[in-house]
């Protein structure tokens, strides 16, 4: 999923995930997600406002790594895009670089091919290649 960095002026308040994306990726209810941020994963809440409207992660640590990783990267203090993938359970990864097209539509695309090809161990090794595995 594609989610966004909030920002306040220059300085980063915390993660924009979009009630969309709620909605797909986040079990319903759940108080508190841990985010994979490079070697780094911390724990964090979220508030019954996430469920209500506003799809926002604010966390210290979080801001502190976006601010780091990314704008400061960038050069610009404008609202950046970043992937989030879900890692099993209520772990999500978080990378500062977004591909063109949506990571789980390739996910299922090479699921359709696996079985299609009755599961190719070619298509495998390419498909985990392509994802950096």
């Amino acid at each position: 999923m594609v989610v966004k960095t909030q920002l306040k002026g220059s300085e980063v308040t915390g993660l924009h995930i979009g009630a969309r994306n709620v909605r797909r990726y986040f079990p319903r209810g759940i108080r508190v997600i841990e985010l994979q941020l490079d070697h780094l994963q911390i724990q964090c809440g979220l508030s019954p406002e996430f469920w209500n409207g506003q799809p926002e992660i604010h966390d210290p640590r979080l801001c502190e790594w976006l601010d780091f990783k990314v704008v400061r990267r960038t050069g610009e203090h404008k609202q950046v895009r970043l992937a989030m993938t879900p890692a099993g359970g209520s772990v999500f990864r978080l990378r500062p670089e977004v591909s063109k097209r949506d990571s789980f539509a390739d996910m299922e695309a090479i699921t359709a091919a696996q079985s299609n090809s009755g599961g190719d161990r070619r298509c495998c090794e390419e498909a985990e290649n392509s994802f950096g595995r």
